[in-house]
């Protein structure tokens, strides 16, 4: 199962370091894991000696951290490549070096494929094994080209360097943190089983130990990271294994740690003890991403969703009772192969019974290795383009109405950062969205109390209460 992506484009993440000058320009695409790996892959580099640039030009190392849940995003690496290679070849007339590395899920799902169709790209390794990054580079130094797509016998976070003080202060008052890794469930149109492998669960002290060091140097509100987060059972301090709900109450005693969050969910791991969770713990943020993907149970089939729409209404519904106050996130995906006219709008009416507040929509993207490649009655694109875009109407239409039924409320507003326009800081609501102040409302860190009066296309506006 996917994560949410960030955004249709690529988040850059820096990497800080008191070493010598060598440079690292780190472009990250796809989700909030990528986010995360990037953030370790840049302790592990700094520990190495490396200093950020947001600069390509300056950079001894360019790093890839990839994403290949859908074609285009593996295309915009390739053609990334294309582009370095020249950049490259420029450097090496005048004596300069260029190291360029692939990671990520295509360095795990095409391996050496990737060096055949680049052969500028010196490195190749994949998502469970950069904890062997400095390692890797120092064989490329050397001379070799290096592809590290093997699965780790050892666990990659107890061999990764723990990230400095000043650097998890300059990553901000929201965090993630990885908890699980990996899918079971084999959704027949997805590739994360092949290029994650299977579902693995970090420990309650490694995790623990993770958190309590993000909110000593100042980090209010962390969200738990997994492939399929809520599938996550860790091992806990007297041997016996925890659930997620267990998890998040441990985790609402560490002082400092305001809020918490998890993403991605699956429908059929969410057990009773992780519905309480939502229920006893204020700090459990009242928003929920929970993807279904289709709503005609012929169709969830077909994907090996293993529940039904019914299901999954059902399962709103005890969430809903027990708080209220939750927004449902979602994600769909349109024309699958076999898609009727009547199974999209199975998908239409589920999505009017949910009335979401956010949710991701995507056209079928067939990936080679995947049963639902193989599959016969491929949906025609024009029948895809039309259906997204009648899916994502009503989509907008249920956003728009979530953010305006908050309008003239006062909720809690973490503050995160400064504002793009002068005079303005940017908070975070409960449920996820953008809130914009008046500078003066409070200084970054703070939880204050706003009353919402407006909204904007994705964010909302306030004034301290």
């Amino acid at each position: 199962m996917e994560l949410n992506e960030i955004s249709k484009d690529t988040a850059e993440i820096a990497v800080a370091s008191t070493g010598p000058a060598k440079k690292v320009f780190l472009k990250t695409y796809g989700c909030q894991m990528n986010v995360y790996d990037s953030q370790r892959m840049s302790d592990a580099l700094a520990a190495d000696g490396y200093v950020a640039t947001d600069a390509i030009d300056d950079a001894d190392l360019v790093l890839l951290n990839t994403c290949h849940i859908r074609e285009k995003a593996a295309e915009k690496v390739y053609s990334e490549l294309g582009r370095m290679r020249d950049m490259k070849a420029e450097r090496a007339k005048v004596g300069r070096e260029m190291v360029i590395g692939v990671a990520g899920c295509v360095a795990q799902a095409e391996g050496r494929e990737i060096i055949r169709r680049s052969p500028a790209v010196d490195l190749v390794i994949g998502p469970q094994t950069y904890h062997r990054l400095p390692e890797a580079l120092r064989k490329v130094r050397g001379g070799e080209k290096v592809v590290e797509t093997d699965y780790a016998l050892e666990d990659k976070f107890d061999h990764l360097p723990q990230p400095k003080r000043a650097d998890v202060i300059s990553r901000g008052v929201t965090a993630f943190l990885t908890v699980q890794e990996g899918c079971d469930k084999f959704c027949t149109f997805c590739v994360v089983p092949y290029t994650r492998g299977s579902e693995v669960s970090r420990s309650v002290a490694q995790i623990i130990a993770e958190a309590e060091k993000l909110a000593e140097a100042g980090v209010r509100e962390v969200t738990l990271l997994g492939q399929n987060v809520n599938a996550w059972h860790g091992i806990g301090p007297d041997g016996s294994e925890w659930g997620l709900g267990r998890l998040l109450f441990r985790l609402a005693e560490i002082p400092g740690l305001a809020r918490l969050r998890y993403t991605t969910s699956h429908p059929r791991d969410m057990d009773d003890e992780l519905i309480a969770a939502h229920r006893d713990l204020p700090s459990l943020m009242p928003y929920l991403h929970l993807p279904v993907q289709s709503g005609s149970d012929r169709i969830l089939k077909a994907m090996n969703r293993k529940h039904t729409a019914a299901d999954y209404l059902r399962l709103i519904e005890r969430i809903r009772n027990v708080r209220p106050d939750i927004a449902m996130s979602g994600d769909f995906i349109v024309g699958f192969p076999g898609e009727t006219d009547a199974d999209f709008e199975a998908t239409m009416e589920l999505v009017r019974a949910v009335d979401y507040a956010l949710a991701f929509s995507f056209k079928y993207s067939p990936r080679p290795g995947t049963p639902g490649a193989d599959m016969k009655n491929h949906v025609a694109e024009n029948v895809k383009d039309e259906r997204l875009q009648r899916l994502q109407a009503l989509l907008l239409d249920q956003q728009r109405a979530f953010g305006t039924s908050l309008v003239g409320k006062t909720v809690e507003v973490l503050i995160e950062k400064p504002g793009r326009q002068a005079g303005q800081i940017v908070g975070r609501s409960p449920w996820l969205q953008p809130v914009i102040l008046d500078e003066t409302a409070g200084e970054i860190g703070d939880i204050i109390r706003a009353r919402i009066t407006g909204t904007g296309h994705a964010s909302l506006f306030a004034e301290r209460a």
